[in-house]
């Protein structure tokens, strides 16, 4: 079953569905009042804000406070606007689309944007498990920028310049979650340290040949690596298809929706296809998931 956009549109058609519908999430039927603690309270709506009154005392509720719209003069349907199709699209929707669509600047179009991934990692975070468990597959990429060679080496892989490239450790659970952190290097430091946050003891860990990788098998994990040198893509159970796959979606998604991100934003982008992944099986309710999410505190 899909959330279409006639769908979207009738459940949302104005300013004044949205704010109930923040409300509804953030405190629910029958809750009490915070002024005079009257159960159930009955609210109503205060003309031109963004905001309801107690009925018995004239308490004043803001739905909008410590979300992500508290501080914005932008309309709220344009914000759920943006929500669905941040939500709706395969390889997200870059800045000037949401300009065109939404007919914002480009600022409040980027801002916009941003606030919306914060808003996707967080609801992954408290909805993914801790730790992943079974079979967990685990490889790095470099994103960003181009390979530059050193003169006189003719191919990649040989003395290949990293200063302008961006190294992402991914962790995949087969049939689970996806978690996603920028390192600063791809040496043991940087990466075991998530392996042993991310990954429960006695799973079983599927990487390729790294050296950073090679003493898993002593802290606790059964570890398998297939040598991609060799052109070996799986050896019995172990291969790395599933997080290489990932980093295909990634890497086309950003290319052709955005063109290039920043180091400096780049992690908001891996939490934004997480979020998409870790939902791939309910995408209808994607949209839903994202906007629940408002009624926790701003991140």
């Amino acid at each position: 079953m899909k959330y279409t956009f006639l769908q979207f549109a009738a459940q949302f058609p104005n300013d004044d569905a949205c704010l109930d519908s923040i409300k509804q999430r953030r405190f629910g039927e029958g809750s009490a009042c915070p002024g005079c603690g009257v159960v159930p309270a009955k609210f109503h709506r205060i003309t031109g804000r963004r905001a309801y009154a107690c009925q018995d005392c004239g308490h004043h509720v803001y739905p909008c406070a410590g979300t992500i719209f508290e501080h914005s003069s932008t309309k709220l349907t344009l914000w759920f606007h943006a929500m669905y199709l941040m939500t709706s699209t395969r390889n997200g929707v870059s800045a000037k689309e949401l300009q065109r669509q939404l007919g914002v600047t480009y600022k409040c179009a980027w801002r916009i944007g941003h606030q919306l991934r914060i808003l996707m990692a967080a609801r992954d975070k408290a909805t993914t498990p801790t730790q992943l468990s079974g079979h967990v597959e685990i490889d790095e990429t470099l994103v960003g920028g181009r390979v530059r060679l050193k003169k006189g080496v003719k191919r990649r892989g040989q003395g290949q310049h990293l200063e302008n490239k961006t190294i992402v450790m991914g962790l995949v659970e087969r049939g689970g979650a996806f978690k996603g952190h920028i390192v600063p290097t791809g040496g043991k430091a940087s990466l075991i340290p998530h392996v042993l946050a991310d990954v429960a003891q006695g799973s079983t860990i599927s990487t390729d040949t790294h050296s950073a990788y090679k003493h898993l098998g002593n802290m606790g994990f059964t570890h398998g690596a297939v040598n991609h040198t060799f052109e070996e893509w799986a050896r019995g159970e172990y291969c790395t298809n599933r997080i290489e796959g990932f980093w295909s979606h990634l890497k086309r998604g950003i290319s052709s929706t955005h063109v290039s991100v920043s180091k400096q934003h780049l992690q908001k982008y891996v939490d934004e296809f997480a979020f998409r992944y870790n939902n791939r099986k309910e995408p209808a309710v994607m949209f839903e998931r994202m906007l629940a999410q408002v009624s926790n505190p701003k991140n």
